[in-house]
């Protein structure tokens, strides 16, 4: 916690949002502690979305049913309009305070001294201000700084209690946290609950499981997917979309393995930068038994897997022109460890496939593309390639309504040791996304420290229609992977040259970004992603000859349809498309199949009247080959 410290004059830049709900969480402890009074607070600062007090109140367990009681107290306390008020004390006094009881409490509170505060006074470095604040009767160890009166808190809303271990440390006693939220005005509060109401309904995992689309196993793993048939159509559907645009823009499809040795991410990088991210590398059977045999424990097999031959680190360094391979890092070569590595990235099998063959300016730029994709071209060619990855990604969320973005563009931070490479190169590529950014005409902010340690990167940040920001599509240059792997190609003056790489992935992470979909649709996904886009929906069994005809039909035009023909009353067979989300519901009765039409419901607009069958299937599949929304 003192290592993060902040100066009093860093707590003053508090934005308004979070001076307030700092404030309120100094209220929420007043109100806890008029209704338990032996509680004991930690620590209660504002967070994204709202604020939270850690305590200790052995007595009682927090649950929602107390929400009601706590709000109402927290509301009386704001009609009371208590003064903020900023007092500064000596290190003696705020230790006899917390020893009372008195700190972190509304009186003096004999045996029953503030634990907490007593802890966090010893982290408060000598000759450092100790600061508190009082509202009412409530006194606490607090830099601040708080809005001028307690009546500003009155939009308030508990949301939820969890446990949590002090200072997060799980060897430390373990808190009841509860969490709240707060707005300036009661119409604020209303819409952020209404968001978060429709967050729930909108959620990837619950949607996901009610329309079919994946499942999650525990004996699989959390996190990994299991593309359910309606999924598998979900996420096929966006990979021939995607493809087609980059058919169009010259790309290449290529198909890579899911490992490789962990020499390629030696050589690229990527272990170790990467390595607390990554899964351990699988051990050579031959090497395994070696280390058995020799007794080695798991630190030392990590660190041989890890180090890098005295030849390596030679070839790395003299590319680079600089020390990019510590010593260090070197071991004999009969102690290097060999095995294999699951993939972080495409970018190194990528790389090898560029290597694989000699390359000549004419052939620049190559572009491959796999879940994601890497272009190798002149330095020329930058600005030009860096211009149409981005317009690939406006494409993409355009096709799919995202129109609600602003761009980040991740620069260096000078002062890490994290970001590898030649300045002037970097310098040129911050400036080429600079300058691509610029064309976009959106929003764009610098954020130093947030580059990919090999190259600045444009990320584009999507606002989803409920207000949420989700970072998607991004686009790197990349200057340092060409030299630590050796890529040339001949030049027009007959002489090797370095690529420029280009990293660029539309989508992120297919699964995360299917997440996003979901939710962004609500499920009701346009018809041309729909897994299930017509069901046909019979209301007597005397139709179902005809309601046959209909289903050939719509199955020959390449539509995804289903036929819906059990005994059921027609208006639950209805209820079921639109809880299943299906875009088009076709009705047939009696009626259509004398006059060879369909009666036509959407699950978002309604009824739509009768129509022809022709005329539906031309009309739908013209949507569809669309891609309209």
């Amino acid at each position: 916690m003192s290592e993060a410290r902040k100066t009093l004059e860093e707590r003053a830049q508090m934005s308004d949002i979070d001076r307030l709900r700092h404030s309120c969480a100094h209220v929420m402890a007043t109100a806890i502690l008029r209704l338990w009074p032996n509680a004991q607070f930690a620590y209660g600062p504002p967070v994204e979305n709202g604020f939270y007090y850690d305590f200790d109140l052995p007595d009682h367990r927090i649950t929602p049913d107390d929400f009601e009681k706590i709000e109402a107290e927290m509301k009386k306390i704001s009609k009371e309009n208590q003064k903020f008020e900023w007092k500064g004390v000596t290190r003696d006094e705020a230790i006899a305070m917390a020893k009372s009881g008195r700190l972190g409490g509304l009186t003096e509170r004999p045996g029953n001294p503030s634990v907490f505060k007593l802890d966090l006074l010893e982290k408060i470095p000598e000759g450092e201000q100790i600061s508190t604040f009082q509202n009412g009767d409530f006194i606490d160890l607090c830099a601040g700084p708080h809005v001028g009166y307690s009546g500003k808190c009155k939009n308030v809303k508990i949301m939820s209690v969890a446990s949590a271990f002090y200072m997060g440390d799980e060897t430390k006693p373990q808190l009841q946290r509860l969490y709240g939220t707060a707005f300036p005005t009661s119409e604020e509060l209303a819409k952020h609950l209404e968001q978060l109401e429709e967050a729930k309904k909108r959620d990837h995992r619950k949607v996901g499981k009610e329309l079919k689309l994946f499942h999650i196993d525990e004996d699989v793993g959390q996190g990994l997917i299991l593309w359910t048939p309606n999924g598998a159509i979900l996420r096929q559907e966006l990979q021939n979309f995607i493809s087609e645009e980059l058919r169009k823009q010259g790309y290449s499809q290529v198909f890579t393995p899911h490992i490789g040795k962990t020499v390629l991410y030696k050589t690229s990088g990527h272990f170790p930068y990467y390595k607390e991210s990554q899964f351990a590398p699988v051990i050579e059977n031959d090497d395994l038994a070696k280390v058995i045999k020799e007794g080695c424990g798991c630190c030392e097999v990590m660190e041989r897997l890890g180090a890098v031959s005295s030849r390596l680190r030679q070839q790395l360094n003299e590319r680079a022109g600089k020390e990019v391979v510590p010593e260090d890092r070197v071991m004999p070569d009969d102690q290097l460890l060999d095995g294999f590595l699951l993939k972080p990235m495409n970018c190194p099998h990528h790389i090898k496939i560029y290597d694989s063959q000699p390359r000549s300016y004419r052939d620049l730029p190559v572009r491959f593309t796999q879940d994601d994709a890497h272009l190798f071209c002149t330095e020329e060619q930058v600005a030009k390639e860096v211009l149409g990855c981005l317009s690939l990604v406006k494409i993409v969320l355009n096709t799919l309504g995202m129109h609600d973005y602003r761009v980040r563009v991740g620069l260096r931070d000078p002062d890490s040791s994290k970001f590898t490479g030649d300045s002037a190169k970097w310098d040129a590529a911050e400036e080429a996304c600079r300058t691509a950014a610029a064309t976009l005409g959106v929003p764009f902010t610098e954020e130093p420290g947030e580059a990919a340690f090999y190259g600045p990167k444009i990320d584009f940040v999507i606002k989803d229609v409920i207000g949420r920001e989700w970072q998607l599509g991004t686009v790197q240059v990349d200057y340092v992977l060409p030299v630590r792997f050796d890529l040339t190609y001949n030049g027009a003056d007959n002489k090797p040259h370095r690529p420029v790489m280009i990293h660029r992935a539309p989508f992120g992470s297919m699964e995360r970004f299917c997440g996003v979909l979901i939710e962004h649709f609500a499920g009701h996904f346009p018809t041309w992603l729909a897994p299930e886009q017509v069901r046909i929906l019979t209301i007597s069994e005397k139709v179902d000859a005809f309601a046959d005809e209909v289903y050939a039909k719509l199955k020959d035009a390449g539509l995804r349809v289903t036929l819906n023909n059990d005994a059921d009353k027609i208006g639950a067979k209805i209820r079921l498309a639109q809880l299943d989300r299906i875009p088009y519901m076709l009705v047939l009765g009696e009626k259509e199949a004398a006059a060879q039409s369909v009666a036509v419901r959407h699950s978002k607009k309604g009824d739509l009247g009768v129509k022809a069958i022709d005329d539906f299937i031309a009309e739908v599949t013209s949507e569809v080959k669309e891609r309209r929304l």
